[in-house]
């Protein structure tokens, strides 16, 4: 009577198919796509910032302040914003899979990174699409000198 036995498994061999969503895989492609968007808003930034008009010397609050007043750039950097932390958050979620050694520190690091980006999310939104540099019944002693202009 001969037995046979089977040979060890390769770690190296496919796990069987899940069903469901690939969220590795769209993690994956949500970190090319971004990337290439966030090279395009970050470098538009600074070429307006820093190059057309008067260049840094320009940089003041009242420069702040007027583009923030502007739809087009709040949804300019509202989408830099958000495109940036999901970006950074989605590596960092990578980097605890890969270096976190217990699922119980897993759960708390991942828990902790999508707190952190919930509230700078929320919070960086809430500032750009309610800033106002000029807010009525204030002491025009408190206010910048362009509020008085106006």
């Amino acid at each position: 009577m001969t037995s046979t036995i089977a040979a060890p498994r390769s770690p190296y061999a496919r796990a069987p198919r899940k069903n469901g969503v690939n969220w590795e895989k769209w993690g994956w492609i949500y970190m090319r796509v971004s990337g290439v968007v966030l090279v395009v808003l970050i470098f538009g930034h600074l070429f307006v910032n820093l190059l057309v008009g008067e260049g840094v010397s320009a940089l003041d609050f009242a420069f702040v302040a007027g583009k923030l007043s502007n739809p087009f750039w709040q949804w300019w950097d509202v989408s830099m914003l958000w495109l940036a932390l999901i970006h950074g958050g989605n590596g960092m979620r990578t980097l605890v899979n890969d270096y976190a050694t217990t699922r119980v520190a897993r759960g708390i690091l991942k828990s902790a990174i999508l707190v952190a980006v919930v509230v700078l999310i929320v919070l960086g939104t809430l500032v750009v699409f309610t800033f106002d540099a000029c807010p009525a019944g204030q002491p025009a002693d408190l206010l910048p000198t362009f509020c008085q202009a106006l």
